[in-house]
């Protein structure tokens, strides 16, 4: 699906490609491509933004110019519940395309936003610095969906402990490291495009601090989650490790305690004449001697705390 929108402030809709717009295309249908091929737009590049694994970068060949960014999407992967895609801007003098091959809620989400705000877009480098923005603005919206997961784990293994709730935290772990990757790369590409823009006059210094500012946001949030995310998951295996050390400490007690009335018992078994074997009271006797010596290994054991 394409649409031709207007630079400027209310991000228009135009029916057609006409001077002083830009084209968002997104899950790109047969139509779609053979639009691009039609433009002369690079090959390389219309494939480079279908790879999945594609770093954040920026490229020329010939007149054409590729910015790649990584935005963040939800997927629909239990291993992997929030993962990063990439998402291609792709230039040649007034003609830009924002192309991406997977579902995310950036372009739209940038489209509506800076129309409300009347941000001013007037040009394709404005044009990928607001999406980088906007990048990062969606990676701390997902941080705080991440995070209230977290919690929700949390609360879970605090009442019962079970493996499905750890996975659930572990694959949030896979998700945060992802996240990671996506906004340094970001940042990088954003000192790349500062560099190469410099002394083009199209470079909005405000607005590449401000990009800055949002991506050092969204890593310092990765990092922080990450952090107590490693902690709690640590926190939790060493209680399940006590918990396991308590068990086997109140099962060996347990076996110790049944051991001293099992071995007199067997004494008693034996075919052989013992003490008290013509007592009318000896079972009695045997007995309550079992009792008192399993209840004396019960009270040293709950001293010792091994109960």
């Amino acid at each position: 699906m394409k649409e031709f929108i207007l630079y400027g402030k209310e991000f228009k809709k135009v029916d057609a490609w006409q001077e002083g717009c830009w084209i968002n295309m997104h899950n790109p249908c047969a139509s779609d491509l053979a639009y691009l091929k039609e433009l002369n737009v690079p090959e390389s590049f219309v494939t480079d933004i279908r790879d999945t694994d594609e770093r954040p970068r920026t490229e020329s060949d010939g007149d054409w110019r590729l910015t790649i960014i990584r935005v963040p999407r939800e997927t629909n992967d239990v291993d992997i519940p929030f993962s990063t895609s990439p998402l291609g801007i792709i230039t040649n003098g007034k003609l830009a395309i924002v192309l991406s091959y997977f579902n995310n809620p950036v372009v739209s989400d940038f489209i509506s936003y800076n129309a409300n705000k009347s941000n001013n877009v007037d040009n394709h480098l404005t044009l990928t610095l607001r999406l980088i923005m906007s990048s990062a603005v969606w990676f701390l919206k997902m941080l705080k969906q991440i995070n209230v997961s977290i919690n929700a784990a949390e609360d879970n293994l605090e009442r019962r402990m079970r493996n499905d709730d750890l996975l659930k935290m572990r694959n949030l772990q896979k998700s945060l490291v992802y996240f990671n990757t996506g906004i340094r790369g970001n940042e990088s590409l954003l000192m790349r495009l500062k560099t190469l823009h410099q002394s083009s006059g199209l470079l909005d210094q405000e607005l590449v601090e401000d990009v800055h500012i949002e991506l050092q946001q969204a890593l310092n949030t990765v990092n922080i989650y990450s952090n107590i995310l490693t902690g709690t998951m640590d926190a939790f295996g060493s209680i399940i490790s006590n918990n396991l050390n308590l068990i086997m400490k109140r099962m060996t007690s347990i076996t110790i305690i049944l051991q001293v009335p099992t071995l007199i018992a067997s004494l008693y078994g034996m075919n052989v004449k013992l003490p008290l074997e013509s007592n009318p009271w000896a079972f009695v006797v045997i007995a309550l001697t079992s009792i008192m010596l399993a209840a004396g290994a019960f009270v040293l054991f709950k001293k010792i705390k091994w109960f």
